[in-house]
């Protein structure tokens, strides 16, 4: 019984750890964007396939922020994005957002196109891109 309460609580510690250091993002635009803030909303629509007013940037399928950046902002768990976008591509209404490894990535993506949205590290940030919605 010790070990297996031990064994709970270090599992709780270390969801807690990962969490507190993949739930500081932010979503950004280039510098150069107009866009000065945006909706939860909006943000879910773009990077569902609703519209495509903005190029949606994303990091990479099993990314931790990734994970946390569905469920944030679009209240979806990974296998429900895969499926929306699936077929989306399926029925050739969108095109799924390019993927990138890391937070600089994105970064460079988004600093090269104006019309780019993506969500990053917070301590990534840099003056290539602009805070729409700190998410924190």
């Amino acid at each position: 019984m010790k070990k297996i309460l031990i064994g709970m609580l270090a599992s709780l510690l270390a969801y807690s750890v990962c969490y507190s250091v993949y739930a500081d993002f932010v979503v950004v635009v280039n510098a150069k964007n107009p866009t000065i803030s945006i909706s939860k909303e909006q943000i879910a629509q773009y990077f569902l396939g609703s519209t495509n007013t903005f190029s949606p940037i994303d990091l990479a399928e099993g990314s931790p922020i990734r994970v946390e950046f569905y469920k944030t902002i679009t209240d979806k768990d990974p296998s429900q994005v895969r499926a929306i976008w699936s077929k989306l591509v399926f029925t050739g209404k969108a095109k799924p957002p390019k993927q990138f490894n890391t937070s600089e990535e994105v970064k460079k993506q988004i600093g090269s196109d104006i019309n780019a949205i993506g969500y990053m590290e917070k301590s990534a940030v840099d003056s290539s891109v602009k805070i729409i919605y700190p998410v924190n």
